[in-house]
């Protein structure tokens, strides 16, 4: 079984579908644990005093909320994927560039400031599940469903957007890019 993941700050939704592509399970995960910031570098860390909840964070301060907010969602992570079913052999999420910085200072600017959260769930995901022995695949968000759907050929539509007829909603474009996620780490 293969599971895709589409993500958001500090959550996911999860689709877990067998060789044949059939749903299942799907659900909401959580990425992080309560209490701390989603998004610590853009919110916190970032240039806009509007998303602060607190005064400007030096480099050392910023530095050691992201390695709190990392292990939190380490933990989260793991434990959001211990609750999915058996048998998962493969996880994909959306690809993130391999050169991407991981230095506080170059983080705090331009374009990295703002991805750079979303980059840190990516790499929890990725490293969770490698340290579970499962293959980690990485699909381009744009391009996916289309993969996805040439794939599958006459089967396409059937598969992708028959499970909301089948099972009801919730099942939102989220749900049809982890499914196809699936579909093409096949």
């Amino acid at each position: 079984m293969r599971i895709g993941i589409a993500h958001h700050l500090g959550w996911a939704v999860a689709v877990t579908a067998d060789d044949d592509h059939h749903v299942v399970d799907r659900r909401r995960i959580e990425l992080v644990e309560p209490g701390l910031p989603a998004a610590p570098v853009h919110h916190e860390g970032g240039a806009h005093e509007l998303h602060r909840t607190g005064p400007p964070l030096n480099d050392e301060q910023l530095a050691a909320l992201v390695a709190d907010v990392r292990a939190s969602a380490v933990r989260a992570t793991a434990e959001a994927l211990e609750q999915l079913p058996r048998g998962i052999t493969t996880l994909s999420v959306r690809a993130w560039p391999d050169d991407f910085p991981g230095a506080i200072a170059v983080l705090r600017q331009a374009p990295y400031e703002s991805r750079a959260d979303s980059v840190m769930y990516l790499q929890v995901l990725a490293e969770v599940a490698a340290s579970r022995g499962w293959t980690v695949h990485r699909y381009d968000a744009r391009t996916v469903e289309a993969e996805a759907a040439r794939l599958l050929g006459a089967r396409a539509d059937e598969v992708l957007h028959g499970v909301r007829r089948r099972l009801g909603p919730p099942w939102t474009k989220d749900h049809r890019v982890a499914l196809a996620a699936t579909v093409v780490a096949g």
